[in-house]
């Protein structure tokens, strides 16, 4: 419908997509550091650091677990102490969990442009040759920190995959899978430390693997590395330390618990990434029914210690939540699209429909679905930290919730189509509001810093053609109201990026826009083209790898 406007070079539509673009060129190309970056001894102020120390150890921390706390703490404390010279590769590690704290630090990701700096840095000093001095657990904690980081600030994150890779590669190589109990001479320290980063690099590459759409890269025949016991960090260091009964919570309780899931976790990612693997409906049912179990055990456990100790705050459990759930919705999206055609899939719609709604309340606390369900007190830091990880880190809390009101957005055209009455239509009201609060997330993560605009169009002009639906416009009524809705889109998020531009503006900037290349030219369709149904719907009309390469994930659902 928009096309043979959008083609003319005299569109507003398309004049404002380029200008966004060029706006965000010229930001981007101000927080990129020089490259090499040499890794700088200067840290921000001590109470600054602190806080984005803490905020480092009470999120990411407690789900991968990277560093034993204790040691760090008394490492990190010392080099403020210390006259001497810091260890390098300690200060490289500092860096890097000062990088993920500030993704949490306050809701606009202030610190940006110092955690790029220190991703850069940390990749300068990784990027050297591997020397034996290097072969050790420091080593493995910097690359596993380094992957994170990369992928929250945006550092090449879309390569995580390989990285991820590399990492495997690297752990096995150094022995990693084999269970340390045939190592000769271990402590417990580091049989734990040992199991620890092996459990962490495990999930990592199932991670990338589903932000990927790649292979695994291995199997449960190819290690025999038993997970971690259920010790906290001061034990490890303590003489004989006893595990705690897997009942009492640890700081490792929660990875011990993720673990259990890895088995089934690992089929559904070789199901939907392997080459010779055979989707067939059977057996995405057979490991949906294995994945409930698993994940009714594992919310079980959660909620033995939210019910006893309790955990420090509601981040880990959020983010188990939607680490656990992607895979539910990622199992049964390829059988979503073909649900309002064949009955047999009504499950999978079903599951993707209400599976979504989950994800969402847990990425966006403030939702008005969540505060019909919750009471005013369940406000706490932990939400929060949830919350700012998803806004200013970009990665795969952003891309959970564009997932999720993609699913939604296609499910309510889905029933506008189906329904033949004369009066008006009635939509759920948990539905309707998703879609409508997911425009302001995602705005709000342009706010925030993040240059890319794409995402938050295209959910304005879905959300634009479900009122039109609604309505009963008739096409020419539809298309002027999507060219409003455009139009108004870009002209809101050109303010925040022209605000963000000015923020440092030198003086050849200041000079005007008209040198930043705003000539439509044929390249500049680019940007349109990935907002058209027809390459969502139809990848043999794209370069396939383009939608990997801008942040927007592809989920076929939306009607032609």
């Amino acid at each position: 419908m928009l096309e043979p406007h959008v083609r003319d070079e005299t569109s507003d539509i398309l004049s404002g997509m380029q200008r966004c673009k060029t706006l965000a060129r010229v930001i981007k190309s101000r927080r990129t550091p020089l490259w090499p970056s040499p890794l700088a001894s200067a840290l921000p102020s001590k109470d600054v650091a602190d806080e984005l120390v803490d905020c480092y150890l009470r999120t990411s921390e407690t789900v991968y677990r990277v560093l034993h706390i204790p040691s760090f703490q008394k490492d990190y404390e010392a080099l403020w102490m210390s006259d001497t010279a810091p260890d390098m590769a300690f200060m490289v590690q500092v860096k890097l969990v000062l990088t993920i704290g500030a993704t949490v630090y306050d809701e606009n990701f202030s610190l940006r442009a110092s955690a790029i700096q220190w991703v850069y840095e940390a990749q300068t000093w990784f990027s050297e040759p591997v020397c034996k001095s290097r072969r050790s657990l420091q080593f493995l904690q910097i690359n596993i920190l380094l992957l994170i980081a990369r992928e929250l600030v945006n550092v090449g994150g879309d390569t995580i995959w390989t990285a991820a890779g590399a990492l495997l590669r690297t752990a096995v190589y150094w022995g990693l899978h084999r269970d340390p109990a045939y190592l000769s001479n271990r402590t417990i320290f580091v049989g734990e430390m040992r199991r620890r980063l092996w459990n962490t690099i495990l999930e990592m590459a199932l991670h990338s693997s589903m932000a990927c759409g790649a292979p695994v890269g291995i199997s449960l025949d190819d290690f025999d590395t038993a997970p971690p016991d259920n010790y906290d960090d001061d034990q490890l260091v303590a003489d004989a330390p006893v595990p705690k009964p897997e009942d009492t919570q640890t700081q490792v309780s929660v990875a011990i618990a993720l673990r259990k899931t890895l088995p089934i976790r690992l089929a559904i990612v070789k199901f939907l990434n392997e080459l010779g693997s055979k989707s067939t409906y059977e057996e995405t049912l057979r490991l949906d029914a294995e994945f409930r179990v698993g994940y009714r055990d594992l919310c079980r456990a959660l909620q033995r210690y939210n019910a006893g100790t309790g955990l420090k705050s509601q981040f880990t459990t959020h983010m188990v939540d939607c680490l656990m759930l992607r895979y539910l919705v990622t199992l049964h999206i390829p059988f979503y699209a073909m649900a309002p055609h064949e009955t047999a899939y009504a499950y999978s719609r079903k599951t993707v429909v209400e599976t979504s709604l989950r994800i969402w309340c847990a990425l966006n606390p403030s939702s008005s679905i969540m505060a019909a369900h919750t009471r005013h007190d369940t406000a706490s830091t932990g939400r929060n930290d949830f919350d700012r990880l998803a806004i200013c880190g970009t990665g795969y809390l952003r891309v959970f919730g564009m997932q999720a009101s993609l699913a939604i957005a296609a499910e309510l055209s889905t029933q506008l189509q189906e329904e033949e009455r004369l009066g008006p239509v009635f939509l759920r009201a948990d539905l309707l509001s998703m879609v409508q609060e997911s425009k302001e997330w995602l705005f709000r993560a342009i706010e925030a810093g993040e240059t890319n605009i794409k995402g938050y169009l295209l959910i304005e002009l879905i959300e634009a053609r479900i009122a039109g639906l609604r309505q009963g416009l008739a096409r020419d009524q539809l298309v002027m109201l999507l060219l409003k809705a455009a139009a108004d889109a870009e002209a809101r998020c050109l303010r925040i990026l022209e605000k963000m531009a000015a923020q440092g503006q030198t003086e050849g900037f200041s000079n005007g826009l008209g040198q930043m290349g705003l000539e439509i030219t044929p390249d500049s369709m680019d940007d349109w083209d990935l907002m058209m149904t027809d390459v969502l719907l139809n990848q043999s009309t794209a370069e396939p790898m383009n939608w990997v390469y801008n942040e927007i994930p592809l989920v076929p659902l939306l009607p032609s």
